[in-house]
């Protein structure tokens, strides 16, 4: 019997300690919470005494919760709750007597039926978005491409099944008979999340394709992006921040648009730091927005990453922020190795700070390193120094 118990408790449980389902519970109990006290007002009426706010916040909570189910499922759901909190009747006067059987045992199934009416809805939806997920996959690279000279590494973990997230690294050909491919770096940020900033994001990505395989200059590139972003921003509550950059890997030139985009970290292997802002507005805010390139030159050992906001924001169980001193740290423990190993540094160090939390944000981060033609041109020590350095001055 016992072992059966066992068995019934693994299934169930996944194998997972109590402590870390515990954990777990709080943290979709809170999310859930969010969601439903969301579209309760909190403000106390100049009338409302104590006992008459609490009232109508349970009442507020219990509406939010039961709208959001179909009319059909809300009469069930109302019955079921009737039986289940006025089980039976025993009523009595004089010759008169009515008595009801105790239905609860009724409300509980009724409450079974609706649970597997809602699991019914939820499974057909995460198979329709698993779908949705795999086909967003194809759209943005799972291997990077071979460039000359450099080091490129790049990971994306969604908020949900599908992000609004996207990254990008191809080699597209230049201008000029006989001229070597460069290198084309993109990473964006869809406002929103889930389905409809993923949406967003796949016609941006095919958009963006299309220019590139014709050449223009980065400028141009952000610039027609932009003006297809506002034609397909209805009422304006779309936009999109992105970081475009070109590299020549023969010359190492680096030339960028930061359009609204978290200002990409440049870490030199002289050990000092560089913010990439030079750029303009969001894609699809103005159609006649103006941009500027900006242009750098790649040494040796340079390291470049470019992030979206869901890292240096990704939050603990107290609601702290990673924030960007962390991320410096990071880096600094970690400056020396390559691409992929400063890549999975800084998402394990975000992971260590957020632990079971939720994760509100879709988390993109590229990173890509000069390699270094000569091991003796850049000083390891000089490297950690300056990034020592950088983390004091974020307060670290």
């Amino acid at each position: 019997m016992s072992k059966r118990v066992q068995t019934f408790w693994r299934q169930i449980s996944d194998g997972i300690a109590i402590n870390q389902l515990w954990a777990q519970f709080q943290s979709e109990a809170r999310a859930s919470y969010r969601l439903y006290s969301a579209e309760v007002d909190w403000t106390l009426g100049a009338q409302e005494t104590g006992g008459q706010r609490v009232r109508r916040v349970i009442s507020s909570l219990f509406w939010a919760m039961v709208l959001k189910l179909s009319p059909a499922r809300r009469v069930l759901f109302v019955m079921a709750l009737v039986l289940l909190f006025f089980p039976g009747l025993d009523f009595r006067a004089g010759q008169l007597q009515v008595q009801m059987p105790d239905l609860a045992g009724l409300a509980a199934f009724l409450i079974f039926i609706l649970l597997a009416l809602e699991l019914a809805d939820r499974v057909t939806m995460k198979r329709d978005l698993e779908i949705a997920k795999e086909i967003q996959s194809w759209l943005m690279p799972a291997t990077p491409p071979s460039a000359p000279g450099c080091e490129i590494a790049f990971a994306t973990r969604p908020a949900n099944t599908v992000a609004g997230d996207y990254y990008d690294a191809f080699l597209r050909p230049n201008s000029g008979e006989g001229a070597s491919q460069h290198l084309l770096l993109v990473v964006a940020d869809v406002a929103g999340k889930s389905v409809p900033a993923a949406l967003l994001m796949a016609t941006l990505q095919a958009s963006l394709h299309t220019l590139a395989s014709v050449y223009a200059t980065p400028l141009e590139l952000v610039e027609s992006l932009n003006r297809y972003a506002c034609e397909r921003n209805v009422g304006g509550q779309r936009f999109t921040t992105m970081f475009l950059a070109e590299l020549d890997p023969a010359t190492r030139q680096l030339t960028y648009v930061n359009a609204g985009h978290n200002w990409p970290v440049l870490l030199r292997a002289s050990g000092t730091m560089e913010r990439l802002q030079i750029g303009g507005l969001p894609l699809g805010l103005m159609r006649n927005a103006r941009y500027e390139c900006g242009h750098l030159t790649l040494l040796p050992g340079d390291l470049l990453l470019v992030f979206t906001d869901g890292l240096p924001e990704a939050e603990n169980d107290q609601e702290e922020q990673y924030g960007e001193g962390r991320m410096f740290a990071a880096l600094n423990n970690h400056a020396t190795q390559t691409a992929e190993g400063v890549l999975r540094a800084l998402m394990t160090s975000a992971d260590g700070f957020v632990g079971l939390a939720p994760q509100h944000d879709d988390i993109t981060c590229l990173v890509l390193r000069a390699v270094p033609t000569d091991e003796t041109t850049y000083s390891e020590r000089s490297v950690s120094m300056g990034l020592t350095a950088i983390a004091r001055r974020e307060g670290m």
